[in-house]
């Protein structure tokens, strides 16, 4: 089960889906942080908060190697430094304007983000690769009443069938869980869609069990 203590690794996003020049909202246990990939490729996350007026920049669009503010165009580096400041284009700001970042990391085609400071990498699912992504309305009591269970890694779920699926369930907000879904690598096309189909169908019963207050 991935844990919410500090000093871990958090799998926040696939790669695929986060294509360069684009942020999106995502989360770990110190709070929700903005992701963003550079124009190069490069991976960041931040807090999900611009320094000067609180926007979210997840909101914010990227410009080359920068992330700006939707609200007044505040532009920060991947190290968190304002590097622009749109009303005193003549302005060098202080070091001291800076986002909180952390630490990223690509594996196995999976963004992860460090909640803390981890002793280690990220870990590695050999012979898997990513499918999809989906946020179920439920906890992970709920998938677990569901038929999901810890695998022996002790980082991710594992699926009952003939086909294997592994999950990475990663707690959100308000008793949510968004799963990052793995299949083995060389699945043929109808076995990545009946193993969408299979994970589709843990989602709708885990959501059930979670309405029905079966779980707690």
């Amino acid at each position: 089960m991935l844990s919410d203590k500090t000093d871990t690794w958090v799998p926040v996003a696939l790669a695929q889906d986060l294509p360069p020049g684009t942020a999106m909202p995502a989360r770990i246990p110190a709070g929700s942080i903005a992701l963003w990939r550079s124009q190069s490729g490069r991976v960041a996350a931040s807090a999900d908060r611009c320094p000067h007026r609180g926007m979210r920049l997840s909101h914010g669009f990227v410009r080359g190697e920068q992330l700006s503010c939707i609200y007044h165009g505040w532009s920060y580096s991947q190290a968190g430094n304002c590097v622009r400041i749109p009303a005193h284009p003549g302005l060098v700001p202080p070091d001291t304007i800076r986002a909180v970042t952390h630490a990223t990391d690509e594996a196995g085609g999976i963004v992860w983000v460090a909640n803390g400071e981890p002793p280690a990498g990220p870990p590695l699912f050999e012979g898997f690769v990513p499918l999809r992504s989906l946020l179920v309305h439920a906890g992970r009591a709920a998938l677990a009443a569901a038929g999901a269970k810890a695998a022996e890694d002790g980082v991710s779920w594992e699926m009952p069938g003939t086909t294997p699926i592994r999950l990475l369930p990663v707690p959100q907000e308000d008793g949510e869980t968004l799963i990052h879904v793995l299949v083995p690598e060389g699945c043929t096309a109808p076995e990545r869609i009946a193993a969408s189909r299979a994970v589709e169908s843990l989602r709708r019963m885990a959501e059930r069990i979670e309405a029905k207050g079966i779980v707690s």
